[in-house]
């Protein structure tokens, strides 16, 4: 495949200085042990995954390993540390944002239990507003209903702050493609938040039987599907979210497809079944890089890897994609860059790369 200098695939955006770029790491909550003090160190965000509504209310008693934050943050006293409410599947939304009264309990709610945690903020991963894929109640009235629900949020922790004259951050997690935009009105949503933290991960996969990369930075030539971590962050600051408030994401994990032709290295094959759940990075680590008959490959337009043995194609991402992603939210002024989620790299290779590739 040929090279595409990323000058060509970006957004014109003058370069950024390094300082104080966003590194934040997903962690649920039984990976919460598997974070190191030299891991809290890299990080300047840590995403407690999940808290979820319930009747109204978000909830966060079953999480159960709350007791390392402390020592997170002695690790690194300068670690911002949110609960992300949602996830896929995670529903509860829809009804809340339906009305001025389930926006406030929701809003509280969670600003409560933010507060009684000792965090320094809010995450929401609605999957998706207006969309019901994941199996959970969703309406056309779910795009305003966002607006509003994103403000209410954003009005609590306000509230909240000014006793203790301090700014509690809010986020999205956002779907990476043209759906999450036509379904939200990112325009005005992103005003109320910190970070708009795109989902540039499973962007083919579940829903493919074509094979390819699910956490590219930019399209291959030929890929009938378009979608890369610069087509959304195009997608999105045409829709109005400033550059600097937006965060790509990494994977931690592997899309697979089984019985692929032997064609092209499996890259771009039709398959029988959807891209698979694929293992962690420690598996692929493990079982899999250049092992047990598997090849990695590298695809330079895309600046992604992937792995074939003849028959099923692995998609994922390494430190070198992860160093290009990084140079690419330098060079474009991006928040930063964030990655799906922290237990699912034992070898702690993936973290490491991503902080020595933000300082340059």
């Amino acid at each position: 495949m040929n090279t595409i200098p990323v000058a060509q695939n970006a957004i014109a955006n003058p370069a950024h200085p390094v300082v104080n770029k966003v590194i934040a790491a997903y962690v649920v909550d039984h990976a919460l042990t598997s974070v190191t003090d030299l891991d809290a160190n890299r990080l300047t965000h840590l995403l407690i995954a999940f808290g979820h509504i319930v009747k109204g209310t978000v909830q966060v008693d079953h999480l159960q390993n709350l007791d390392c934050l402390p020592a997170i943050r002695r690790a690194n006293p300068e670690i911002r540390i949110l609960l992300s409410i949602g996830g896929w599947g995670a529903g509860g939304f829809s009804e809340a944002a339906a009305s001025e009264s389930g926006r406030r309990q929701v809003a509280a709610s969670a600003v409560d239990a933010m507060v009684k945690l000792g965090l320094d903020g809010l995450d929401l991963d609605w999957e998706y507003p207006c969309y019901a894929e994941a199996g959970i109640t969703a309406s056309p009235a779910d795009r305003k209903h966002f607006t509003k629900l994103i403000w209410a949020f954003r009005d609590a922790l306000n509230q909240t702050g000014q006793a203790s004259h301090r700014r509690y951050l809010l986020t999205i997690a956002a779907g990476a493609d043209q759906y999450y935009v036509d379904g939200t009105e990112m325009d005005q949503v992103q005003a109320a938040l910190d970070l708009v933290q795109l989902m540039t991960y499973d962007m083919r996969g579940g829903f493919q039987t074509l094979t390819g990369h699910h956490t590219n930075l930019f399209t291959s030539t030929g890929d009938l599907f378009r979608i890369s971590a610069d087509a959304s962050v195009r997608l999105f600051h045409q829709a109005g979210v400033p550059l600097d408030k937006i965060v790509i994401g990494s994977a931690f994990y592997a899309r697979k497809w089984k019985d692929v032709p032997d064609i092209n290295h499996g890259m771009l094959q039709m398959t029988p079944s959807f891209g698979a759940a694929g293992g962690g990075y420690g598996e692929l680590v493990e079982h899999f890089i250049d092992k047990n008959d598997y090849r990695r490959y590298w695809d330079d337009e895309a600046k992604a890897p992937w792995l074939f043995n003849g028959n099923t194609f692995i998609s994922y991402d390494d430190p070198e994609s992860i160093r290009h992603k990084c140079a690419y939210v330098r060079q474009r002024g991006l928040a930063g860059i964030m990655y799906w989620q922290h237990g699912s790299d034992p070898t702690h290779t993936l973290l490491e790369a991503m902080a020595k590739a933000m300082k340059g």
